[in-house]
């Protein structure tokens, strides 16, 4: 649980696609690793040290940053039992903490439901990219979902501002009635009103945001940019989601990892130089997934859908350093030929509903799995 005097905020950043773990932080000394890399593995001698055994991919130097600085920290061997090699499945069984069966409420949406149980600020959680993912998606949970924050909001392309006000009359006229005719209607009614109360308060951020940070015009940096905007502005958003796709690189992974890797890396760094030159840093955490690794046998051009994997967690906060132990590489520790994961993501999960946000997450993860200390 922070000690800040500021609400806790969590900013999630989904990797889509099943980001290669071993790629990202080498283990460079392991000769392994080079056994079966023979086409995609990243030299030593281009390793980013992290200590004598691992390293970062070298795209990464300002994440290295952050990590010299002890703001942050990278969990190793994360699954989950009988792991589905699946993206679809898998990314699922992340969005809802439920590996077992089909589910469809977001673990996301329920801590949002826990933080404002009322729903009272239609802006408590606010994804960034088209579409809501199912981390999010809960039954009278309203999440704005944007696609750009300048221009954003409810038929914002009508110039005229009469017609727009018209326009917008109708528009809650349309959607008022459903309230109470059923659930669907009501969840739909809902979701309209949620959106029009919303969107014009979005639009709103960038007039207030000035900063000296200059943010890549790449997606996964300009979204970025938007969380700052969002955050600096003060509407009260505890939840940013946003996601940065391209990472199945069964083919012609040299080139394209390393421009993702080094695409995200400077839009996190870049990001936590904004908000701490606004000194609003101290009670923000980022958590950044994938959906699974990638095998630890390469294909002659990129890498297969594997099992266990890593996330990274950012911040004042965090607890700084390599967190959970880095799987064995040895052909007899293998699962299937993949990384066995040492840590259940539920845990993980766990600790940032429980240590960050000071909410139970029992019934979120539903049930008990350990925690690690990276908060």
């Amino acid at each position: 649980m922070t000690t800040t005097h500021k609400d806790p905020i969590l900013v999630v950043v989904q990797l889509t696609g099943a980001n290669d773990y071993m790629n990202t932080i080498v283990p460079y000394n392991n000769p392994i690793y080079y056994d079966n890399r023979t086409t995609v593995n990243i030299p030593a001698d281009q390793v980013l040290p992290i200590d004598g055994d691992f390293g970062f991919n070298p795209v990464m130097e300002p994440l290295k940053g952050l990590y010299d600085q002890g703001n942050m920290a990278i969990i190793n061997g994360i699954g989950y039992p009988e792991p589905n090699r699946s993206h679809f499945r898998s990314m699922d069984i992340w969005h809802t903490a439920e590996p077992v069966k089909i589910a469809t409420e977001g673990w996301l949406g329920k801590v949002v439901r826990d933080l404002d149980p009322k729903a009272e600020n239609v802006l408590t959680a606010v994804n960034y990219g088209r579409g809501l993912p199912r981390a999010l998606a809960l039954t009278g949970v309203p999440v704005a979902s944007v696609g750009a924050l300048e221009g954003y909001g409810v038929m914002s392309g009508i110039a005229d501002q009469q017609h727009r006000t018209d326009a917008l009359e109708v528009f809650a006229r349309m959607y008022s009635p459903a309230i109470g005719t059923g659930p669907t209607m009501d969840y739909l009614g809902r979701t309209g009103l949620d959106a029009l109360k919303g969107a014009d308060i979005l639009r709103t951020a960038p007039e207030k945001y000035q900063s000296t940070v200059e943010y890549a015009d790449t997606p996964i940096s300009q979204n970025m940019k938007g969380i700052a905007q969002v955050l600096l502005a003060e509407l009260g958003t505890r939840i940013f989601y946003t996601q940065q796709g391209g990472y199945d690189t069964h083919s012609n992974q040299v080139p394209i990892q390393p421009m993702l890797l080094g695409d995200l890396s400077r839009g996190i760094a870049d990001f936590f130089a904004d908000i701490q030159a606004h000194d609003a840093s101290d009670n923000v955490l980022m958590f950044v997934f994938t959906e699974f690794g990638r095998r630890v046998l390469d294909n002659g051009s990129g890498t297969d859908h594997g099992s266990g994997g890593m996330a990274m967690a950012f911040g004042d906060q965090v607890k700084g350093g390599m967190h959970s132990e880095y799987p064995s590489l040895k052909p007899e520790h293998l699962l299937e030929g993949d990384l066995l994961f040492n840590i259940d993501f539920r845990g993980i999960y766990g600790t940032l509903i429980e240590r960050w946000l000071g909410l139970d997450a029992v019934p979120i993860v539903g049930g008990n799995y350990e925690q690690v200390a990276f908060v």
